[in-house]
């Protein structure tokens, strides 16, 4: 293949998957979405790269399924940067390593400021990384020359910074807990089933009454159908801040739907029967949605003073703990810990308070052993100081 060229036949796959097989060391792999523009979340471009093999640059619509360039390297080492964001598009055509090793996530360990990829190869490897067409519409065919050269780049860079990152983790001993966060990124459920999605509407919050909150529900679910029916990313259909101005506005017609000056973009008019449709749903429909999501999520910590006045002396006190750690050993709070976990511990603690018993209600959020042996103590030591302090009475009442 030629420097910057595209594989689009099967024959010219085939033919990559024999030099990739046959090159050293582990494999660079990042995919290019669409996200801004399609609905879809699928890969339109896949960049591999391997010492002694060189850059390759599939397009996965063309190509179809990855099985037997998965099947020849799936047990090597793959590095990515920011795994998780790749991961689901690569698994959709087959590729599923079986070990990883992510830039962006060991760079968090090593208590970097800012992980994207260009600073930290700039920061590591002296490379000044262009990354202009990181928002582009990788959708577009075919792809546009220096749109190739940058998705070359991204990839032929990650063994050098893996190399680089490798060396720093052992210097400074967090090699061990860098596999686990690997491991567990592998382990873990990119794609999970959300119970009302529709309740993601940026703004939903906002709408008040029962009947606006069913309209804002039905315009979600009608842009969502349609977003899905044009492959169209739906905030390019009907931005968010419409769908919620719609349904708190509850026009009285169509005709007074499209004069609505906040109910805009470039679906908003030549769709309006559509989106009328879903306002009268919602206006009549039996099936009438709670005020607030089903689940079992907490009360936001600033309602905890007055909902569960333990709780939030737990939380605080754990939190100021957790932050002391964080700067001591250089990894960011949310990466020892992250707040849900925190959370939930904090409002549910175990019976007894003590390192061991935390330690246990730490797993079974999903907290890695590392996490565990660094926090357990902190937290117990933290709780039962919340609860002195939050037992000690109010001096301005006496």
């Amino acid at each position: 293949m030629t420097e910057h060229s595209v594989i689009t036949s099967r024959d010219d796959y085939f033919a990559a998957v024999d030099s990739i097989a046959a090159g050293i060391g582990p494999i660079a792999v990042d995919a290019e979405r669409a996200s801004g523009f399609r609905y879809s979340q699928r890969a339109y471009l896949i960049q591999i790269f391997r010492r002694g093999a060189g850059t390759f640059l599939f397009d996965p619509p063309a190509v179809g399924r990855f099985d037997e360039l998965n099947a020849a390297i799936a047990d090597d080492e793959w590095v990515l940067h920011a795994a998780t964001q790749d991961l689901t598009c690569l698994r959709e055509v087959g590729l599923d390593p079986q070990r990883i090793f992510d830039t962006e996530l060991a760079a968090r360990l090593l208590g970097m400021p800012r992980v994207g990829l260009g600073t930290v190869v700039e920061e590591l490897l002296g490379v000044h990384l262009a990354k202009e067409h990181s928002a582009a519409d990788w959708s577009t065919r075919p792809l546009p020359e220096p749109w190739l050269v940058y998705a070359a780049l991204d990839v032929e860079l990650l063994p050098d910074l893996r190399d680089a990152i490798a060396a720093l983790l052992e210097e400074s001993g967090k090699t061990a807990m860098a596999q686990e966060e690997f491991a567990d990124e592998l382990a873990r459920d990119l794609k999970p089933v959300r119970n009302e999605p529709w309740r993601r509407l940026s703004g939903i919050h906002s709408v008040r009454g029962i009947r606006n909150l069913a309209a804002a529900r039905e315009l979600w679910l009608t842009r969502d159908e349609l977003a899905r029916e044009t492959d169209t990313a739906p905030g390019r259909l009907v931005p968010d801040a419409s769908l919620t101005a719609a349904a708190k506005a509850m026009p009285e017609s169509k005709r007074a739907l499209a004069a609505l000056r906040e109910f805009n973009g470039r679906a908003s008019r030549t769709e309006i029967d559509r989106w009328w449709a879903a306002i009268e749903a919602g206006r009549t429909t039996s099936d009438l949605p709670v005020m607030r999501g089903n689940g079992d999520s907490l009360p936001p910590p600033r309602a905890w003073a007055d909902r569960n006045p333990e709780a939030d002396a737990r939380l605080k006190a754990a939190r100021a703990a957790v932050t002391e750690l964080s700067a001591q050993i250089s990894i960011p709070v949310e990466n020892i810990l992250t707040p849900e976990t925190l959370r939930r511990v904090a409002w549910t603690p175990p019976a007894e308070l003590t390192p061991e018993s935390v330690g246990v209600a730490l797993a079974e959020w999903g907290a890695r052993p590392w996490q565990i042996e660094a926090t357990s103590q902190i937290i117990a030591q933290a709780f039962v100081e919340g609860h002195q302090n939050g037992d000690a009475p109010d001096e301005s009442d006496s």
